[in-house]
C-alpha cells in the first residue's frame, strides 16, 4: 500500500478521458459513461477542488455523426470528422454539466498554443480565469487545424501541457487499463500492478513497452505525459475510468491504479522548468525598491519598479532583470514587449490603461513566471 495523502490533499486536477472510454465501441459517444464521469466531477468540484477536463472523443463522435463506415486515413477527412464532431461533444458536456448546476467552457487548444511564449501566457490567464469564476474548461486538441497527423496520445501530452500550464498538483489519466504493469497483462494474467514509483524511474520505460499502434493501453504515451507533467512538479496518476467512482476514490487517497511520483515540490519544480526552458532576449534595469521587493518577497516585477529596458523582447519572452550595476537578480516571462515596456516602465499599474489604450496585466512579471538567480 502507498501512502496517498499527498494525492488526496491535491485541490487543482487535471482529469484526462480518452476516446476509447467515451465512446460505444466506436458507435458514437455513450451519454451514460459521459454523465456519469460529469457527475463524478461535480462530486469532486463539491469537495473545494478546481477541475480541468482534458477529453478526446470529437474525430470518433464525427465519424458516427457523418455516417462513415470506418476511421479515414486522409488528413482532411479526419479533421472534417473532428469539425463535426467536436460540437456533438461539447453539446454532451454542456447538457450533463449544467443538470449538475455547473458551467463548462470549450478550450480547443493546440501543442503551440502551450508552448509559443505569448500564446502560453494568454491560455494561461484564460484557463486561470475561468477557474476563479468557478468554470470547468473542456479541453481538447484542435484537430481541425492541427497541421501534423491526428495521433492516438497526442492528448495525454496535452493534459500534461495543461498541468504545466495551470500549476496543477496532480493529473489523473483515466483509460481502459488498471494503470501501468510490470509485465503485458494481455499476455501475462499473473502481472502486477505498479503501484507507485518516481516517475524518472528507467524501468518504467520498459514496462510501458512500445507493442502495437496503441503500445499497452496507451501506456507509452501516459508514460511521456507525466514526465512532463513533473516537470512543474504534478503528480500522475493512471486508473482505470471504467472503475467505480474512480475519481472520488483516486482523489480520496485511495490504493487504485499506479501513481507516478514526482518527488518535488511544485513550486521547485516549476522554478527549475521556467529557468530553463527559453533563451533570454533581452534585460530590465530595475530601481534599488524593486531589487529589494525581488530578493526579500519573491513578489511580482511591476513597471513603476523598472528605469532602463535593453533588447528587442516580445510579450511572453524571457527577460533578465538586473540592479543598476548590472547583476542579474531574476528572469522571467514579460507580459508586455520591449516598446511598451519603454512607454509605461516607471508608472503605476493604474496608469497602464492611459499610456498605452488598453488594459493589460498589472504585473510587467508576475511572480509565478519569474525565477531568482
Amino acid at each position: 500500500m502507498s501512502d496517498r495523502s499527498e494525492i488526496a490533499a491535491s485541490r487543482r486536477w487535471v482529469v484526462k478521458v480518452g476516446s476509447a472510454l467515451l465512446t460505444n465501441d466506436g458507435r458514437g459517444l455513450d451519454e451514460n459513461i459521459i454523465n456519469g464521469l460529469v457527475a463524478q466531477l461535480s462530486g469532486l468540484r463539491e469537495r473545494g477542488c478546481e477541475v480541468v477536463l482534458v477529453s478526446s472523443g470529437a474525430v470518433a463522435a464525427g465519424i458516427v455523426r457523418l455516417g462513415m463506415a470506418a476511421r479515414p486515413h486522409l488528413l482532411h477527412e479526419l479533421q472534417a470528422a473532428a469539425a463535426v464532431g467536436q460540437s456533438v461533444l461539447v453539446q454532451s458536456y454542456e447538457s450533463a454539466f449544467k443538470g449538475h448546476g455547473i458551467v463548462s467552457a470549450q478550450v480547443l487548444l493546440g501543442h503551440d498554443d502551450v508552448i509559443a511564449r505569448d500564446r502560453y501566457l494568454n491560455a494561461r490567464g484564460t484557463l486561470k480565469t475561468l477557474l476563479q469564476l468557478g468554470v470547468v474548461p473542456v479541453i481538447n486538441e484542435n484537430d481541425t487545424v492541427v497541421t501534423d497527423e491526428i495521433r492516438f496520445g497526442d492528448n495525454d501530452t496535452l493534459a500534461a501541457l495543461v498541468a504545466n500550464l495551470i500549476d496543477a498538483d496532480a493529473l489523473l489519466l483515466l483509460t481502459d487499463q488498471q494503470g501501468l504493469y510490470e509485465q503485458d497483462p494481455r499476455n501475462n494474467p499473473d502481472a502486477e500492478l505498479v503501484r507507485a514509483a518516481d516517475v524518472n524511474a528507467p524501468e518504467l520505460d520498459g514496462m510501458a513497452g512500445e507493442g502495437g499502434a496503441l503500445g499497452r493501453g496507451g501506456m507509452v504515451t501516459k508514460l511521456r505525459a507525466a514526465r512532463l507533467a513533473a516537470r512543474s512538479g504534478t503528480e500522475t496518476i493512471i486508473a482505470s475510468g471504467r472503475a467505480v467512482d474512480v475519481v472520488g476514490e483516486v482523489t480520496s487517497g485511495a490504493d487504485i491504479g499506479t501513481w507516478l511520483r514526482t518527488g518535488k515540490q511544485p513550486q521547485n519544480a516549476r522554478k527549475q522548468w521556467l529557468a530553463s526552458m527559453v533563451q533570454i532576449q533581452g534585460s530590465l534595469e530595475l530601481d534599488e525598491g524593486a531589487v529589494r521587493v525581488l530578493r526579500e518577497s519573491g513578489r511580482s516585477l511591476l513597471p513603476v519598479g523598472v528605469r532602463g529596458v535593453h533588447g528587442d523582447f516580445a510579450r511572453g519572452d524571457m527577460v533578465s532583470c538586473r540592479d543598476g550595476e548590472g547583476r542579474e537578480i531574476a528572469r522571467g516571462l514579460v507580459n508586455y514587449s520591449a516598446g511598451e515596456t519603454r512607454r509605461i516602465m516607471g508608472s503605476a499599474s493604474a496608469d497602464i490603461e492611459g499610456i498605452l489604450g488598453y488594459a493589460g496585466d498589472e504585473e510587467l512579471v508576475h511572480r509565478d513566471n519569474l525565477v531568482l538567480v
